[in-house]
């Protein structure tokens, strides 16, 4: 039977309880010849799923959810108690819980961002006045904005990941604070934020209320402008953002409620998962007043950052692994049908009769495969693998297969058991053609000289808006108390050239040769001292330079591998050493002892997906197979249906290399298919990787170029001797789907 689902506020259902008029919910419809709150209680399966429980446990809206009669009721909420009207009283803590997955864990498990407590080494707020420290906290509060902008991106740039604009939430005590707030911010640092904070709060009406959400909804875009949000009560459930990270409070609380109120709406993670990189997976507090408050609070037992008890159990999602090696099926053919995978739980049946009939013609097979895999290095004898089974070619074959038989331990080995050598020889010859595809063995070899460096360029500052300060910061994580100092501090040796600061970090980058690039390092420090003359005087300069300088240098090296070029003074030189090669065993960590799963079955559970072996192919080349997405498990039933064999290729299968930055990866394709007129080298990839405009990022593209150009070699080569020439395809995840043709893939996604 169909399920209906019906969503509500709250308020729709225990309005009914605040007197007058009857709530629309309980007035008559002509549609349902009753009211619909009568309708759904008398619903035998009703059954309710209540977010954010906490809002109504304590009301009489409780009373009204009872009246509807459900199943039962399923509530969800981050704060599983009832908060105590007045006194101070403990609050209640939720009874019946199924399942209890605080944020302590959460933080444990790296779902979050870590939260740390931020102040001055060495502050004294009793040498400050209440309105100086404010303005003390607001300043370092967007000092610390600003390394943190700096930091994701260079952390966007070294890994190829979209770009994410942090901003600084500030909380207020009231409408009439936040409004000083607003024109404090908007003059602070020589007015560099004006038009770029926002107040959020009831005091907006109208259009200027509707500017205020349009800019709130659009805090994320790296093109709206917002960096600073100011807000006193509105900002609470139900408004999710990944790219806060750094919140300054001004209201008057205790240090629990500081705690759970700031780091609730922050703790987000904007790529889905920690990093490692302590700026990008840290969300940062500025509490110089509070500082040692928040940090006993953090370490109280009671705390939600440490409660850990778990009320019941959730089942442990650890899963035992093994490293699984699974060989091709030739290597499995002849070796009489046993088992392709190695040294693993995993079996997989062989429901094959034997490929030779005694041991004797296994053995003289297991010989011929080690002369033919000889071929692949005599290019001049067999372009291909078709020409293994030229008369001539197959005879040397023969003679080489009986030359090692000759030995006399082989022939103890034998017996009285006779062999038709020419026979299992040729046999042997066929499994290899038919469980094969051929793949020449490419290398580019430049004729001349390489030279390599960097282009000068003009450097992008946009994230550079560093503000001086005398101090270096303190940071101590609220999960671990482990303490960092963010900035560098502004004692020191004083350079008498300002660039200097800048240059003496840039020597320590190895793969910068300073004799060459000597006049470009130079050129990218003056670009960027002239971007901080611009909008400091020249004693804040100098404090700048001297304490954010490494994360200065960190990102104009990032900028710099954009600009890396390596030069040829002559040609290439393309070698073909080998016109096919054996297919290379795959390695895979998967979970242990679970059975092969049949590749056309819809997997449950995505994220398991790499844990598992797949199998039930008629046209792989290899009995199981590990993907690594769902969308790889649904493109092998296309290519089941359509290929007349296909293997997803392992490391070094190909030998192929693109470029990233100034290194030179290996690429390995996602899959390899033969049709009836040619062979494709497929990639499947994620939308993810696309641009706002719709291109792919560099790293898809410059994997695609190294593609297409190792197609158009090998189908060079191999078209001179008859053979089938080479496609690459670039495919987006969404257009994977079973209805499609290969053909058609062909056709649309087909780079040369």
């Amino acid at each position: 039977s169909p399920v209906r689902i019906n969503i509500f506020n709250i308020s729709k259902i225990n309005s009914e309880v605040r007197g007058g008029k009857a709530p629309r919910i309980k007035r008559l419809s002509e549609y349902l010849g009753d009211s619909y709150f009568n309708y759904l209680s008398e619903l035998k399966d009703l059954v309710l799923l209540m977010d954010e429980s906490h809002r109504y446990r304590a009301s009489a809206g409780v009373k009204a959810l009872n009246e509807l009669n459900p199943l039962f009721g399923l509530e969800l909420t981050a704060t599983p108690f009832v908060e105590k009207q007045g006194g101070t009283a403990k609050p209640t803590p939720f009874k019946n819980v199924i399942v209890d997955y605080p944020l302590a864990r959460a933080m444990d498990d790296g779902f979050v961002k870590e939260p740390a407590v931020v102040t001055q080494r060495n502050f004294d707020t009793s040498q400050h006045s209440q309105d100086a420290v404010e303005t003390i906290k607001l300043m370092d509060g967007i000092r610390l904005h600003e390394e943190t902008k700096v930091k994701l991106s260079t952390y966007a740039l070294e890994n190829d990941v979209r770009l994410i604009k942090p901003f600084m939430l500030v909380i207020a005590r009231d409408t009439t604070h936040a409004s000083e707030l607003l024109a404090k911010l908007e003059t602070i640092f020589e007015q560099q934020y004006k038009g770029k904070v926002i107040q959020v709060d009831s005091s907006r009406s109208g259009e200027a209320e509707e500017e205020m959400i349009a800019r709130l909804l659009a805090v994320e875009s790296v093109d709206e402008p917002t960096e600073i949000v100011i807000h006193v009560n509105m900002l609470k459930e139900g408004w999710d953002v990944t790219n806060l990270y750094t919140i300054v409070p001004l209201r008057a609380a205790n240090a629990r409620t500081l705690i759970e109120q700031s780091i609730g709406r922050g703790l987000r993670l904007p790529y889905g998962k920690r990093t490692g990189v302590e700026a990008v997976d840290r969300l940062s507090i500025v509490a110089h007043d509070r500082f040692e408050e928040i940090v006993r609070e953090a370490n109280n037992p009671e705390n939600p950052l440490r409660l850990k008890q778990i009320i019941l159990e959730r089942p442990e999602d650890y899963i035992k692994t093994e490293s699984v090696s699974i060989e091709s099926n030739f290597s499995a053919l002849i070796n009489n049908n046993t088992s392709s995978v190695r040294n693993s739980s995993y079996r997989l049946s062989a429901t094959d009769a034997p490929t030779f009939n005694t041991p004797a013609e296994q053995k003289v097979a297991l010989i011929a495969a080690d002369v033919i895999k000889k071929y692949q290095y005599r290019p001049n004898e067999a372009p291909t693998s078709q020409f293994l089974t030229d008369a001539a070619t197959l005879q040397a074959i023969i003679t080489e297969v009986n030359e090692n038989i000759a030995g006399p331990q082989l022939a103890l080995d034998f017996g009285d058991q006779s062999v038709d050598v020419p026979e299992v020889t040729a046999k042997t010859i066929n499994l290899w053609i038919n469980n094969t595809i051929d793949i020449p063995r490419v290398s580019v070899v430049p004729k001349g000289d390489i030279k390599t460096g960097y282009r000068a360029f003009t450097l992008d500052v946009s994230m550079m808006n560093h503000q001086p300060q005398d101090t270096a910061l303190l940071s101590q994580s609220l999960q671990t108390n482990q303490q960092t100092e963010i900035g560098e501090g502004s004692s020191g040796h004083d350079e008498p050239i300002k660039e200097n600061y800048i240059l003496k970090r840039l020597f320590n980058y190895d793969d910068i040769a300073y004799d060459d690039h000597a006049e470009i390092l130079y050129d990218l420090s003056k670009q960027v001292v002239t971007h901080y003359q611009a909008r400091h005087d020249e004693a804040d300069v100098e404090n700048i330079l001297k304490t954010h300088g490494e994360a200065i240098a960190r990102l104009i090296h990032v900028q710099m591998n954009k600009h890396f070029y390596e030069e040829i003074n002559d040609e290439y030189e393309i070698l073909v050493s080998s016109g096919f090669t054996d297919l290379k065993k795959s390695s895979h960590t998967v979970a242990q002892g679970q059975a092969v799963l049949n590749h056309r079955n819809t997997v449950a559970d995505l994220s398991k997906i790499k844990q598992s072996l797949f199998g039930g192919f008629s046209k792989c080349l290899f009995d199981a197979q590990s993907f690594d997405s769902d969308t790889e498990r649904r493109f092998a039933i296309i290519l089941e249906r359509y290929a007349i064999k296909w293997f997803k290729p392992a490391k070094g299968q190909f030998q192929m290399y693109y470029r990233k930055g100034s290194e030179h990866p290996e690429y390995v394709p996602d899959f390899v298919a033969e049709t009836e007129d040619c062979v494709l080298m497929i990639e499947t990839k994620s939308t993810q990787h696309r641009n706002q405009d719709g291109s792919w990022v560099e790293e898809v593209t410059e994997k695609a170029k190294s593609g297409v150009k190792w197609c158009k070699i090998a189908s060079e080569y191999l078209q001179k001797y008859k053979g089938k020439k080479w496609l690459y395809l670039l495919i987006p995840h969404d257009e994977v789907k079973e209805a499609n043709t290969l053909d058609s893939y062909v056709q649309k996604f087909c780079r040369g």
